[in-house]
């Protein structure tokens, strides 16, 4: 699959993705992330998915607006790994608006 094409996929992935956290409804998200699913914040920690939901249903975090651009994805057997930039303004840390970059990993599954 050409770059373009791989771009475009994973634009339609990160976009429901983006909806479902905007959505700040667990079960949405859920259906977007795996089951070992981890963020990785600002300063390098590794916050487990759980606390991520956590947080979320308390409301001590809420996403108003969520957007990322794929910028590359180079896929190795079942594996992408995708770069991307993002932006996100969330509620609850005093209406901060945030920009990141990342990379993300894919593993395609059967089914």
């Amino acid at each position: 699959m050409k770059q373009e094409q791989l771009i475009k996929e994973f634009q339609t992935i990160e976009d429901n993705f983006n909806k479902a956290v905007i959505s700040n409804n667990i079960d949405e998200i859920s259906k977007c992330i795996s089951t070992d699913w981890v963020l990785v914040d600002a300063q390098g920690g590794i916050i487990p998915k759980e606390r991520f939901y956590d947080v979320v249903v308390q409301g001590l975090l809420k996403h108003t607006t969520m957007t990322k651009e794929i910028l590359r994805v180079k896929v190795y057997d079942n594996i992408a790994l995708v770069t991307g930039r993002g932006k996100t303004q969330e509620l609850g840390k005093a209406n901060q608006c945030k920009r990141t970059n990342g990379l993300q990993t894919f593993t395609k599954r059967k089914g």
